[in-house]
């Protein structure tokens, strides 16, 4: 049974983030989807959900933050 590659404690992530800041973990080692772009390099999961919870303070799309 494969293990998914976006739960895999052991593997390295890529931070993503979008047009409207939206950030994504990302495995490493697999294309990026058109649209998004490197935050942060391959590292730990826990490092890269720690960068997250860093850089990604308001969940809202860019397009509602600047439009309130």
């Amino acid at each position: 049974m494969a293990s998914n590659p976006f739960e895999d404690d052991g593997a390295d992530y890529l931070v993503l983030v979008n047009d409207e800041n939206q950030h994504a973990l990302w495995p490493a080692g697999l294309d990026i989807p058109s649209g998004w772009t490197v935050a942060q390099e391959a590292s730990s999961r826990a490092d890269s959900l720690a960068y997250v919870e860093e850089h990604w303070t308001d969940m809202r799309p860019a397009g509602l933050i600047s439009g309130s």
